[in-house]
């Protein structure tokens, strides 16, 4: 099989069409961290945006408390989020490293 080089921009175009989509996608995918045993829970979604806190009445009573568990679940989300994207981005790429500036 030899290389086209007229193949080239259209294959770039396809791949840059993918990734548009990818992005999209992660604007609209949502991912749930949660921490105290789901005391708190932080949606994220696939674009690392956080977009809900839920609040269990007995996390209230500890202010200090529900500040650490804010964190932990907000953190969590946020790692949530990062894998689902990277799982989506290696199927696109079959495994392989994008070059800087090519990634979501």
């Amino acid at each position: 099989m030899s290389f086209d080089p007229n193949n080239l921009s259209g294959l770039m175009a396809g791949f840059q069409q993918r990734m548009q989509q990818l992005k999209e996608e992660a604007a609209e995918a949502r991912v749930e961290g949660q921490a105290g045993g789901g005391l708190v829970k932080v949606v994220a979604s696939g674009d690392q945006k956080i977009v809900a806190v839920h609040i269990a009445e007995d996390a209230v009573a500890d202010r200090e408390l529900l500040e650490d568990l804010l964190v932990a679940a907000t953190n969590d989300a946020l790692r949530l989020s990062k894998e689902h994207m990277s799982q989506a981005l290696e199927q696109l790429t079959g495994g392989m490293s994008l070059p800087p500036g090519l990634g979501l």
